[in-house]
């Protein structure tokens, strides 16, 4: 069996229960371009950047306790933060040229609402005035219309009645 046919093998198989898929995808043997010494020495630097990360983790972890802290005796709590990003963030949102093109946009819409609005207003008003009722004699009563109207300019026409002795003050 030559060499690569064994090396397609060992990467093409399926994991074991528990291998980690990187080391499943690599090759087991280093490439072929590569001596022992860079070997080595590759292996000297994955370490040491290891241990960097590692050492980079425990400041981060020390400098966000540092942050805490401070802020917990200057009063700063993490609803006040929210607050404040929140406050922050809706005026970087309203001084946004989208969102000024659009706050005028929707004004100007808003006002051209308002006048076609008023405009319809008029119009039906205008219209209802043109056709509005004047209240006339329904045709089965004409008579009664007539004579109460007639009663009434007969009670107005007439004299107060007087009794007898006293005379009229006019």
């Amino acid at each position: 069996v030559s060499p690569l046919i064994g090396s397609q093998l060992l990467t093409d198989s399926a994991p074991e229960v528990g291998e980690d898929a990187v080391t499943s995808v690599e090759a087991p043997i280093p490439p072929p371009a590569m001596t022992e010494e860079e070997r080595q020495e590759l292996q000297e630097e994955l370490l040491k950047v290891e241990d960097e990360i590692q050492t980079l983790s425990q400041v981060l972890v020390a400098k966000e306790k540092q942050v805490a802290d401070i802020k917990r005796k200057l009063g700063i709590t993490p609803l006040n933060e929210l607050k404040q990003n929140i406050s922050k963030t809706w005026q970087e949102v309203t001084t946004s040229t989208a969102y000024k093109r659009t706050s005028e946009t929707l004004s100007q819409a808003g006002l051209k609402a308002t006048a076609a609005f008023s405009t319809v207003g008029s119009a039906i008003s205008r219209k209802l005035e043109d056709t509005k009722m004047t209240p006339t004699a329904s045709p089965t009563e004409p008579a009664n219309l007539d004579s109460s109207s007639a009663t009434t300019e007969s009670l107005l026409s007439q004299p107060e009645p007087t009794t007898e002795g006293e005379t009229p003050v006019h």
